[in-house]
This record gives C-alpha cells, structure tokens and sequence, in this order.
C-alpha cells in the first residue's frame, strides 16, 4: 500500500522536532503534547506529562544512540516514522529511524536476520501470523521475560498490557507474550448502504429473489446481490459507468496468498470450532496434535487444506472474481485492489480490510456525502456453507513489536522505549485517528470516537461490539510462516489463471506444506513442538469423523440468508 501521511500540521511538527538538541528536556515533550496532542488521549495532561517525563528519564543511558526499525507501509506506520519517530527523538535524545518497506520485505529481513544472527533491525512491527514461529524458533526475545527480567529498567509502569485488546494472539501456548500489538485492522463485508436503501433496488431484488436485500448472512446471498447489482443501470443514483457486484484481486503476487491464509478458507468453513483459531484444525488446514505439533495438512493426514471445504472457498472466490468483478481486479495485487471500491463503482466486497477506512473517508470521493458521513457500511463477512457456529469467522491483522535476540541487549533496549512510545496511552488515540487501527481498549471507547462513530461506517461499532473477538490472526498451527506462506500464492496463483483446477493446486499446496514441515521434522530445530507428521490414512476415514476436515456436502447451495444492517448494530448495542 502507499496510503501517504497528508497532515500538513503533523508534518511542520515533525520538522520542528527534527532540529531540536539531541539531548532534550521536558519542553521539547510539552511542545509535543500541546501541538500534536491536545485532548485526544486517554490521559489527563498531568498523567500525560508523567508519562513522557518516565520516557525522558528510562532513555538517558542511551541518548546519542542511532536506532533502526522496520515496518511495513501504512497509514498508521507512517504516522509513526514521519511524525511520533521524530517527536521520541527530540524528547529522549536516542536518534530514531523507523523505515517503512513492503509488507513481504519485512518477513525477507526478518527471516534473513533469523537465518544470519546479523543484526539488520533492531525491533520489527512484523504480524502476529508469525507467532507460531517465534515460539518455535525462540529467536525472539518474549517480552513476559524481558520486561521483568533484562528490560524492567525499561518497561513503562503505565504500559498497561490489560488495555491491549490483541495481546491474547501474541501469546503463544507456553503462556509467554511474544509480541507487542502495534496496529490492529480486520477483514470484514463492505457494501453501499445507500444503494441497499434505495427502495426502487430494494424492490426489484424483493421481486427477482424472493426476500430483501440486506447485509448477506451466507454465501448464497452475498452471491445473489453479487449477480443482482452486476451491470445494474444506477445512473438515476448518479453513478457513471458499468456497477460490479463484487471486487477482490488475483494476480500471481505474494499478497494473493494474504487472501487466503489470511480468512478465505475461514469464512468457508475449513477450520474447527475455537478461538481465537480452532483446534486441532485451523484456518490453513494445519491439524495439530495435542501438544502442538503440526501433524499434516492433506486431508489423508488429518488436514483441510485440500479438503472439500477448501475446494469450494477457492472455487467460489474465482467464479465470483471473473462474473461480477471489473475486468482489471484479475490483474490487481492487494494494494492496488484496495482503493477501487471507494471510486463509487462497487456494490459490496465480501472481504474488505479495514485499514483502508482512513482513505475511504476522504471528502469528495463519491463514496461520501456532503455532510462528512459514508454512503457505505462495514458488517460482519458472510459465511460459507461449511461454517458452523462457533468457527473463526474472519481475519485481524496485528502488527507487533518484535525483538531478535540477536539484537545487543543495550539496542533492544532503546527500540523497546520507542516501542512502547508508539503504543503510550498518551499517544494512541491521536494515532488511532490517524490510521484507524485500534489496539487499546481506552482508545476505543474514548469519546472523540463516540463523536466521530457516524463518520467511520460502523468501524466504531464493530471494535466496540462482542463480535470482534471471532476475528483473529493466523495462529500457532503455522511451524514456520516465511516459508509456508510462499507456497500459497503459487498454487493459488494456478488456479487462478485456470493453469489447475482449485483441487489441483490444493493437493500441491498441502503437498508442498507437507514437504516443509517434514525438513523440520527431520532437522529437528523446533525441538517437541515442532512438525510430527501422522501416517497417511485413507481420506475417507478422516471425512467421516467429527470436526474439520468436513466431507462434502450434497448440496453446496443453502438458503440465502441477509439481515438489514440497523437491526444488526442494534444487536450489537
């Protein structure tokens, strides 16, 4: 993505900050509450002050130091490098550089630095996904240890990891918190809720379809509105141009592979029953056994990830992508298929990350109406024919903080402070406004997002709302993120381009995942949580039991199913 900083005032503050001494006192700290702060935190002015006197005070051992961090490019990393990197650094004198660089760039360095002991970073904002890893691996520091043993000189008193509403998928089994939540978007249906609204739209779907166009519960219907609003004449609604029922992306690109691993074969239905991902299957069609140990991933080992609910998650997203999608969105990556939706084209998007709030609420795009409020809505993801009750139902990203423990300890040290000055009560709602990617309960339910709730599209109401906790990140089935991931969007990729059938390139795809996790199996580095794979078995016995993987249904086409989105945010009250 390259969602660009656009605050003229946030950036002046920046240049001021960036001549200050190296070494500061408190008013170069007063000069950043009062010009970039004002009111919106969750702190008095008093305990905001408090708090940056702490950072003043924990940072003078390593002022004049040259630190180097690493995140990937969105709206709210950005806010962090071109403004808060340089406020730390007018306030405690350590000279931060906070690098901002491609998603699959981060997981390169990081994996890079892993594999060479050379220190590249010195702490990372890479995704929770890698928490399986990072607890495999344990080349990480965990931060329950660092913060009360090597670190506590440098652990914020007011960090307050109870706040955090992401810490439970930074946590691995072993109950040690390995990462620390900087930024937190889901993946979630958006659609044009005044298109829904329009009674004469509302009519003829009522009269082609037999019940109401609304919020689509399952698959079938999201389907249905697909179809219905696909080449549909909306010029009397003032919209130019053909209208699609539905965009996502798929070129052969690592961010395909996001797609999937990411929800897709979630929202199918794919995993077991849990959260924050079910057990012993999860989302990528990983069988684990009980004490953790990735099993297999092809259905005649205990897996999904070729099973018949995956068949038909990938099945429906390319039907769906060629019949009701702009011809172009075949071509798109991830950061080039985000923005579509907003030009006014597009009737829903079943998977909408929502780290693109912050651009889609810009004045004078014709998503927007006059008054600053959005024509569209954001709702839970409808589910397919394979998902029961109780299954992870969508995607929440989690960037964290990340120390190696090839960092030097004194370097960790220094980035840890600006790790944590990032996520500071004292800062995080004005941050939060920025990017729109909340990670702290005091922040959510802050009244400047109260105010602002009408203008967010149910983004407020969603993270407020009990249904937030069925989104979650990939989790701990995943032995070794940096290489599986890589094989999903080459598969996916065949499938895509009609090169396989969605069964071909998922037998590879497990196959391959397969193969992988048998090198560690025999290099034996992930110790006895790592990969032990079961005997193959015929598929069928493993169709037959309970749970995931789940044997073909009959019928892949259940009642369509929508609810009217009032009465959804209402439920939610």
């Amino acid at each position: 993505m390259n969602l660009t900083l656009k605050s003229t005032s946030a950036m002046a503050l920046a240049l001021t900050l960036l001549s200050a001494p190296a070494f500061a006192d408190m008013s170069d700290a007063t000069a950043f509450l009062d010009k970039e702060i004002g009111d919106q935190s969750a702190l008095s002015r008093a305990d905001q002050e408090a708090e940056m006197q702490w950072f003043i005070d924990a940072a003078k051992p390593y002022a004049g130091m040259e630190i180097k961090v690493v995140s990937e490019t969105i709206t709210t990393h950005e806010y962090e490098s071109q403004v808060l990197a340089p406020a730390f650094t007018a306030i405690t004198g350590i000279k931060l550089t906070h690098d901002l660089i491609g998603e699959g760039d981060v997981v390169e360095k990081l994996q890079t630095q892993m594999q060479s002991g050379e220190n590249i970073y010195d702490a990372y904002i890479n995704d929770s996904d890698l928490i399986g890893t990072h607890w495999r691996y344990q080349q990480v520091r965990n931060l329950t240890d660092f913060m009360a043993g090597e670190g506590k000189d440098v652990t914020n008193p007011g960090l307050d990891l109870d706040d955090f509403i992401g810490t439970q998928f930074t946590t691995a089994p072993d109950g040690k918190l390995y990462q620390l939540p900087d930024q937190q978007f889901a993946n979630l249906y958006w659609f044009r809720y005044d298109w829904f609204n329009d009674e004469q739209n509302k009519a003829d779907f009522k009269a082609k379809y037999g019940y109401d166009l609304g919020v689509p519960v399952n698959w079938s219907a999201y389907e249905d509105i697909a179809e219905f609003f696909t080449g549909r004449d909306l010029s009397r609604l003032g919209v130019d141009g053909k209208v699609y029922g539905n965009m996502d992306y798929g070129k052969k690109d690592p961010s395909l592979g996001w797609r999937y691993t990411d929800a897709w074969l979630s929202m199918a239905g794919v995993g077991s029953k849990g959260e924050p991902n079910g057990l012993p299957v999860d989302e990528w069609g990983i069988r684990v056994n009980d004490k953790s140990q990735p099993v297999g991933s092809c259905v005649d080992r205990g897996g999904a990830t070729n099973g018949p609910a995956a068949v038909y998650a990938v099945t429906k997203a390319i039907d769906w992508l060629r019949n009701y999608s702009p011809p172009a969105a075949m071509g798109m990556t991830f950061s080039e298929a985000g923005p579509i939706p907003a030009q006014g084209n597009v009737a829903q998007q079943m998977f909408w990350y929502t780290t693109f709030t912050a651009d889609t609420v810009k004045p004078g795009l014709p998503v927007m109406n006059e008054d600053g409020t959005p024509k569209w809505r954001m709702a839970p993801s409808p589910h397919g024919v394979y998902w029961e009750e109780g299954t992870k139902l969508g995607y929440q990203d989690v960037g964290s903080w990340t120390l190696m423990k090839s960092t030097p300890i004194d370097r960790a040290k220094a980035a840890w402070l600006y790790a944590q000055f990032v996520t500071s009560k004292t800062v995080d709602v004005k941050k939060s406004h920025v990017g729109l990617t909340f990670i702290r309960e005091s922040t959510i339910n802050h009244q400047s997002f109260t105010d602002r709730a009408d203008k967010l599209g149910g983004l407020v109401e969603f993270y407020r709302s009990p249904a937030r906790v069925a989104w979650s990140p990939t989790g701990t089935n995943v032995p070794d993120y940096p290489k599986l991931a890589q094989l999903w969007w080459q598969n996916i990729g065949d499938a895509m381009s009609g090169a396989k059938t969605p069964q071909q390139a998922l037998d590879a795809l497990c196959a391959d995942q397969e193969r992988v996790m048998e090198r560690l199996e025999r290099a034996g580095i992930q110790g006895d949580i790592g990969p032990k794979l079961n005997e193959k078995r015929d598929p069928a016995e493993w169709l037959a039991e309970p749970g995931s993987p789940k044997a073909k249904l009959a019928n892949e086409d259940e009642d369509p199913k929508t609810v009217a989105y009032d009465d959804l945010i209402a439920s939610w009250q």
